[in-house]
C-alpha cells in the first residue's frame, strides 16, 4: 500500500499491486486495474518511487523493518 494525496489535500492509501498506469496530464492520474482513477498531488516519479519502496519492503524480513 502507498499513501498519496488527492488534489483536495485528503490523504489516500492505494493498493500498489493494482496500479495499472500513472500519467501526467498535467495532473498526476493513477489508474487501477479495476479502472478507478485518482488525481493526486504527487508527481509520477514520486508515485513510482513509493511503489518501488513498497515492493522492496515486502522482501525484507520482519526484523529488518
Amino acid at each position: 500500500m502507498i499513501r498519496v494525496t488527492k488534489l483536495s489535500g485528503q490523504s489516500l492509501v492505494l493498493n500498489a499491486e493494482l496500479i495499472e498506469s500513472i500519467e501526467e496530464t498535467p495532473d498526476t492520474v493513477v489508474t487501477l486495474a479495476n479502472h478507478n482513477r485518482f488525481v493526486v498531488q504527487e508527481g509520477v516519479d514520486d508515485v513510482i518511487a513509493r511503489v518501488i519502496a513498497y515492493r522492496r519492503s515486502l522482501r525484507l524480513m520482519p526484523e529488518e523493518i
